[in-house]
Order: C-alpha cells, then structure tokens, then sequence
C-alpha cells in the first residue's frame, strides 16, 4: 500500500521528473471575475454615463466633457458638498477612532461582565439604518424627544434643524452606529497580543497606562491601519442614515457628496452631473486608500508576534 500511495503521489506531483507547477491564477479568478463584474463593469457604466446628457426618462445623448465642466467650475456647491464632506469625514473619524480603540480594549479582557457589556456594545450594528433613523428622529424631537423631555434649559430644542449643530449631531449618530464593529476589531487584535509581553512589563514595574502605549498600541498598529482605512473611506461614501434624518437639510448642511450625488440624480434626474460626482467620490476615495497604505507602512508586513 504504501509503495502504490508513492507512486500515486509521484504522477500526481511530478512530470518527467519535475514538480509540475499548478494554475495558481485559476485559484484568484472566481473572485477577478465577480470584482470585474460587479465593480469594474458599473463603475465603467457610470464613466460614460458622466460623458453623457441623461434625465432618466428619456435616452442619454453624448456631450463630451460638458458635465465635468460644469459640476468642477459652474456649480458652486460641489465645492461646499466637498468641504462638507471632508468636515463629516475628519469629524466621524477624530469621534469613533479613540473610542472604538478603547473599547476594543477593554473588551479584550477576560471578566465575565465585559463580555455581557461587549454584547450590549455590538447592539447597534444589528440594526438597520431605517430603524436607527427613525429611532433617532423621535429622540432628537422638539415636540416629544430629549429636550421635551429632560428638565435642562441648556438643551437644544432644535436638534436637526439648527445647521450649526447638525452636522455635530450626524457625527455622533453615525459613530453611534459603527463604533461596536471597529471595537471588534480591536478586541480581535489586543487577544492576538502574546500574554507573556504583558508579564514581562509588568515584572519590570510598567503600569497599565505605560502597557498600554508600549505594548498595546505598537502591535495593534496594522488594526489600526484596517480599522482606518475603513473608517475613513466608508465615511467618505456614507448616505442612507443622513438621508433618512435630514435629507440634507437644514440650508443644506450636512449635504454631502454621496447625498448630493443621490439628490442631483433622482430627484433632479441629472444622472450626467450625478455620474460625475459618483466618480470623483471614487477617485477620492481610492487615492486615501493608497496614500494611507503607503504611508503607514502596512505593505512591509512585519510580524507582530513576541520573537517572530
């Protein structure tokens, strides 16, 4: 049995002596075929669609570089849906990152009582973007809400329709929604760490704060990377709570690209200006996702791991 398992391996392994190498690229293109058909084919679509005169009802017509022109020069609010786009993203960032990192590592220990709060932490991703909105809208009421509510003078009655505050209000309610997933990740991370680094601080005399900045932060920083990455860019394209609370408004304030994006193609019926807009969202957000790998590092791949 053995003699004939040999030769069965050695036909299967060898030709002519020579291990025959297998086609790696057919492992990879069940997935380069779906990213083509279902990434690349409608952002292709939608390329053209910015070359084209389009009101949804009738048939698109070519006219060249026109929409461009007029969405990047004649169109003043792009330039205030990309400001207040950089505003939410930088803002949703400098909110969720600190918090998520914190949680994720409170999370990480092994008591009993932080994996019943880690459970309570994770409620909000399970819910809809609807609901949330919905939820949020009753609790941000004027009429029945927080500030109808609570006995404090000093609250704001006009949670979504003071343009000054309601940007602040859709950072706290987005990060609200998408912190829990980020503080998984963290979790995930500060559980991979090796115990015995933690030990050999601690015998040295380092507390937990100094733990923490030497030891903890170092070897989550591909963590951080991911973690990111997809914070910034997916605040970058984000649309449907904003949409769901405030539809944009008041005057427009928190009137983001993807929002405006939405709004000038379904409710103006301009797909051109709207495709126009869709790829500069891409543009922006594929260069943050180069600049931030190149940048931090992360494609050198270091191990993390206590002698590795």
């Amino acid at each position: 049995m053995t003699t004939i398992a040999s030769h069965i391996v050695n036909a299967q392994g060898k030709v002519n002596g020579k291990r025959r190498q297998g086609p790696t690229f057919l492992m990879a293109l069940p997935a380069v075929l779906f990213f083509g058909l279902f990434a690349l084919v409608p952002l292709g679509g939608v390329l053209a669609i910015s070359f084209m005169e389009w009101n949804i009802l009738g048939s698109p017509s070519w006219v060249g570089t026109d929409n461009w022109d007029t969405v990047i020069n004649d169109r003043p609010f792009t330039w205030r849906a990309l400001t207040l786009t950089l505003i939410f993203v930088v803002g949703s960032y400098l909110f969720q990152a600190p918090i998520a990192l914190l949680l994720g590592v409170f999370m990480a220990g092994q008591q009993k009582y932080r994996a019943f709060l880690s459970v309570l932490y994770f409620l909000p991703l399970l819910f809809s973007s609807v609901a949330v909105g919905l939820t949020f809208q009753s609790l941000l009421s004027p009429y029945y809400g927080i500030s109808a509510a609570l006995p404090f003078d000093w609250l704001p009655s006009d949670w979504l329709s003071n343009s000054d505050i309601v940007m602040y209000v859709m950072i706290f309610v987005v990060g609200w929604c998408f912190i829990p997933f980020h503080a998984l990740l963290y979790q995930a991370g500060v559980r991979q760490i090796p115990a015995d680094m933690y030990e050999a601080a601690t015998i040295d005399g380092a507390g937990r704060v100094r733990q923490f900045f030497s030891i903890t932060l170092p070897q989550l920083r591909y963590t951080i990377i991911t973690s990111s990455t997809l914070m910034l860019v997916g605040s970058l394209t984000y649309f449907d709570l904003i949409f769901v609370l405030t539809g944009g408004q008041p005057q427009n304030a928190v009137r983001i690209l993807p929002l405006d994006m939405y709004i000038t193609g379904f409710s103006a019926n301009n797909l051109g200006h709207a495709s126009v807009i869709a790829v500069i969202l891409v543009a922006i957000g594929l260069t943050m996702s180069l600049l931030l790998n190149k940048f931090s590092g992360s494609t050198k791949m270091e191990s993390d791991k206590a002698g590795a």
